[in-house]
């Protein structure tokens, strides 16, 4: 058995760390999903009949799936859903209809597994190791069927292809924007990387996807040909289009739906909730029309949703916007949602990762803010944050006063002190700066 959650870590990172002794090249030379599948055939993980939906992309892959998961479980699913990473506490990385696991299932479940988890390990050589991630989703699938789990949508850590979460046999494939990312893993064109994305289409399955840029869905049309799958590309006349602002979250259009409420504030979520919506009336047994009762619970189930550290509200007087923004597109939309809501002087705090254009999400945050605040994290140390100095060198001379806090309750100590009562905090940075605001405002990460 183990003790605590730290101990439970470091066990299912144990064979993680012998990718640290040498430098990391391409997904395709480094990654190997068979130890997680050995894993998962020896303790009878795939066994139970449930629908798999897998959700992959560049951006916004988290909120399709906390939002698909939600919209099921409004028509009366029993959902599980795996995304990552978390924000403050590893189970949430697990959940049952909203619900993170809980710690105690989490080590018991760990413990039965580990005599499995311990013989796929002796079987491997000193190149290879068994992924974390395939360690969190075995522990996930005995969950559900514990907890008699009849869907199941997960998110892909990274990539696809070559990636552990999509071992499973989902006969629903969910892909978010394609863009440019983890070029030293994925490759350093978007064909490349939209390759890696697409390899979680199975054979015969149905896929679904956001507009595309045409070199990324001329991969994703092309390995659908390969699987002889059934691809759904969504064009942007089909995205449902923002109606208004509301207290909290914002109006939009779909058909058949007409009018309805979406609880987040991010313009961006308008389509992944298109995306979300159209991909769960693929899990329809039939092709009938969409009854009364079917498109009441897409209402009620949209207007349910809840997804932490996206273009979130955290405070008033001043108001504080989060958002979990470390790269220039995702930084202006982030801009762009809350834009409305912005009252003078408006602050600025950025903590963004080095191997990321944290110059560019400088620029679009400064370009709104009379001050920008520098900040970052030690929460894990493998994320490395540019130094002070280069920090402050790439921000010099965007706004009207630059600062450098190492510490995040340091920032918002001084963005207070600069923007008043009246004015407004913006955040946008890492997941480990987002999880960290959870805990300066004692935000309930258990349930979404």
């Amino acid at each position: 058995m183990f003790d605590d959650m730290a101990a439970a870590i470091s066990y299912i990172f144990r064979t993680r760390r012998r990718l640290d002794a040498a430098p990391r090249g391409l997904d395709e030379y480094t990654r190997d999903t068979a130890p997680t599948r050995s894993l998962l055939a020896r303790a009878g993980l795939l066994q139970h009949e449930r629908d798999y939906v897998v959700v992959t992309g560049s951006r916004g892959k988290g909120s399709v799936t906390a939002i698909m998961a939600k919209l099921l479980q409004a028509q009366g699913r029993r959902v599980g859903a795996v995304t990552s990473p978390h924000l403050v506490h590893w189970n949430e990385r697990i959940r049952v209809d909203g619900r993170m696991i809980p710690t105690a299932d989490f080590l018991r479940i760990l413990a039965n597994l580990r005599p499995t988890i311990d013989a796929v390990v002796d079987s491997l050589d000193a190149s290879q190791y068994l992924s974390p991630q395939g360690i969190f989703l075995a522990i996930a699938l005995r969950h559900f069927d514990a907890m008699g789990i009849d869907v199941a949508v997960l998110e892909v850590g990274r990539g696809g292809r070559f990636d552990d979460i999509a071992v499973v046999p989902n006969r629903l494939s969910v892909f978010a924007p394609i863009m440019l990312e983890h070029t030293a893993l994925l490759g350093d064109t978007l064909e490349r990387i939209a390759w890696h994305k697409a390899g979680i289409i199975k054979p015969g399955g149905r896929a679904i996807s956001l507009p595309q840029a045409p070199a990324a869905l001329g991969e994703l049309q092309r390995e659908a040909a390969a699987q002889e799958a059934d691809l759904l590309c969504l064009k942007d006349a089909d995205i449902g289009p923002w109606l208004a602002d509301c207290d909290d979250g914002q109006l939009m259009r779909l058909p058949p739906y007409g009018e309805l409420t979406l609880p987040l504030l991010g313009r961006y979520q308008l389509e992944n909730a298109t995306l979300a919506i159209r991909a769960v009336e693929l899990l329809r047994d039939n092709d009938e029309a969409l009854s009364a009762e079917y498109k009441q619970a897409i209402r009620r189930g949209l207007r349910a949703v809840r997804w932490l550290g996206r273009a979130q509200q955290l405070d008033e007087a001043p108001a504080v916007y989060i958002d979990g923004a470390i790269t220039l597109r995702s930084a202006e939309s982030f801009l762009a949602s809350v834009s409305p809501r912005l009252n003078d002087p408006v602050i600025a705090i950025v903590g963004v990762p080095r191997d990321r254009d944290y110059a560019g999400v400088y620029r679009v945050l400064a370009a709104a803010s009379q001050a920008l605040i520098i900040t970052e994290t030690d929460i894990n140390p493998s994320t490395r944050f540019p130094t002070p100095e280069a920090a402050l060198d790439a921000a010099c001379g965007l706004t009207n006063e630059v600062f450098h806090t190492p510490r995040l309750r340091g920032a918002f100590a001084l963005a207070r002190s600069l923007a008043g009562e009246s004015g407004t905090i913006l955040l946008a940075g890492s997941l480990m700066l987002i999880g960290e605001c959870m805990l300066i405002w004692d935000v309930d990460t258990s349930a979404i």
